[in-house]
């Protein structure tokens, strides 16, 4: 099935977990795939398990990184099929210990950087082409130490549903999927010991009717159908991908 034959498909924070797994199915799916990531060693073990692909650093928190980016972009090709957002961090603690610069950096990447993005990149999105954003199950649960991150997804998928209204008189679609716990690289950058980690693992799962963790090949076909054309009924929805937290 090659939904995305001839389309140009750009996947923002695609060098691990589920942005890399995405620009897989993209490409599996006929799509010239182009990926974006903060670290240039990821970014270029990535494009090398891709082959085929264009490689373009971007820290979504700098200004100066996103004008760099869409300088770049814009030489390789005048439009874009579909943009799937996927760049975020995480960090989580008790509320009492938040500090400012922790507050805005997660911002900075999850929503500033999503939203400055998207808008520069809007001259290369027309007609039929599709905008998805991957936001998380946090948006909509009261989980503990999760306030800074639960908020920064909250303004996510807030920004989904207004852009969907927004941008449909240009024949843009806009969607979110909202994945549960899914088993990335991302608990391992939370700087939590082993065994705080097993501990917050366990109890996550508890709240999966699944049992288990989500895989990143799970949600990458989630986006990848929500960023194609089987999706074209669906604007300004959230598709939620997680073993059934917040469905049962």
């Amino acid at each position: 099935m090659n939904r995305f034959d001839q389309q140009h498909v750009l996947v923002i924070g695609a060098t691990t977990g589920i942005g890399l797994a995405t620009a897989h199915r993209l490409q599996q799916e006929g799509a010239h795939v182009i990926l974006t990531g903060q670290s240039p060693e990821r970014l270029q073990q990535a494009a090398a398990e891709l082959g085929e692909a264009t490689a373009l650093p971007l820290d979504v928190a700098s200004a100066a990184s996103r004008e760099a980016f869409v300088t770049a972009l814009r030489a390789r090709t005048d439009r874009l099929d579909a943009v799937i957002y996927n760049a975020g961090i995480a960090a989580f603690g008790p509320f009492e210990g938040f500090d400012e610069a922790a507050f805005d950096h997660q911002m900075a990447v999850n929503f500033k950087g999503a939203f400055f993005t998207v808008q520069a990149l809007l001259p290369l999105l027309g007609e039929g082409s599709s905008l998805v954003f991957n936001t998380s199950i946090n948006n909509q649960v009261g989980m503990p130490h999760s306030t800074v991150y639960a908020a920064s997804k909250a303004a996510l998928r807030s920004l989904s549903r207004t852009l969907a209204g927004e941008l449909l008189p240009q024949g843009i679609r806009v969607n979110a999927v909202s994945p549960g716990p899914v088993e990335t690289p991302i608990y391992q950058k939370l700087g939590l010991p082993p065994e705080q980690l097993q501990a917050m693992a366990g109890q996550v799962m508890g709240n999966v009717p699944l049992g288990r963790f989500g895989q990143p090949d799970e949600i990458a076909a989630a986006l990848a159908f929500a960023a194609s054309k089987d999706a074209s009924f669906m604007v300004g929805e959230e598709l939620v991908v997680d073993g059934g937290w917040t469905g049962l």
